[in-house]
């Protein structure tokens, strides 16, 4: 396995491979990213693993700063998983200068998550694009643990022709249930204990959806006091379509989703609901 960390080195390297599948990260790789790896393989002849925290989707009281850089041991577990090639440039490699130019998403950038982190799936595109016309994969991966950034990237591909097609891993989780997320090295030791309540709430949700119910608010603030009691400051619980848009009374195949603060870290998590299909 080969690790690159400059723009002109990796496109020298990918000269000579064609057939390339990409796994974007910012690092600090868990279970969830290694079988994106894994499956990767099952899509293309040679797999890339971008390492970089971008800070274009960092907000200004975010955990930019604190989010852990391990990128000795993320190679270490890339190499086991068949990793071929690990670009993990700096932030001077990406951005020579501030930048200025940037991709815009649609309003389903302001909802959900970018209701409570504004600017942030701006910044999620503009390096997923950057990372596109660096590395020139053939196909990309990402996790339906972010559900909506996944849909957003999906629009971007497919509104700016990009030559790229995306493929959705399913969300690892915990024998608990928990989503596996890099974050989630952030918990103490209760908040670990008391963490997957999230999924355990969404699950209630996704259940009473599908004994016939159809009060979607009366759902979302139900699950949101549920959280709140148990010491959980709640961003939203929300009940989609599979596309993200409102659910409307007749539809039988939802995605129930929620973000929420555990202490100082934010989880997320989204289940489909009514044998939805991955976007």
């Amino acid at each position: 396995m080969q690790i690159i960390y400059t723009i002109a080195e990796m496109r020298r390297w990918r000269a000579e491979h064609n057939d390339l599948a990409l796994v974007a990260t910012m690092g600090n790789l868990h279970a969830g990213h290694l079988a994106l790896v894994r499956l990767a393989r099952r899509h293309a002849a040679r797999v890339a693993v971008s390492i970089f925290v971008n800070p274009l989707q960092f907000g200004a009281n975010e955990d930019f700063s604190r989010y852990p850089r391990t990128l000795t041991h993320d190679c270490e577990l890339l190499r086991e998983a068949g990793a071929d090639v690990v670009f993990a440039p700096d932030a001077p490699e990406l951005f020579p200068h501030p930048q200025s130019y940037h991709v815009k998403p649609p309003a389903l950038a302001d909802e959900l998550c970018g209701a409570f982190r504004p600017g942030h799936f701006r910044g999620v595109a503009t390096i997923v694009m950057k990372l596109f016309n660096i590395v020139q994969p053939r196909v990309a991966l990402f996790g339906q643990k972010d559900y909506q950034q996944l849909a957003i990237i999906r629009g971007m591909v497919a509104d700016l022709n990009v030559p790229v097609a995306i493929v959705a891993s399913a969300t690892v989780r915990a024998a608990d249930g928990l989503a596996l997320s890099s974050r989630n090295g952030f918990l103490s030791e209760p908040e670990r204990s008391e963490a997957p309540r999230l999924y355990q709430t969404l699950s209630s949700i996704c259940d009473r959806l599908a004994a016939g119910e159809r009060d979607f608010t009366a759902l979302e603030l139900a699950a949101t006091a549920t959280l709140a009691v148990h010491g959980w400051r709640v961003d939203y619980i929300a009940i989609r379509s599979p596309a993200l848009t409102l659910p409307e009374p007749g539809d039988t195949r939802f995605v129930v989703l929620g973000a929420a603060h555990l202490g100082s870290t934010r989880l997320i998590d989204n289940i489909e609901a009514g044998g939805a299909e991955t976007l």
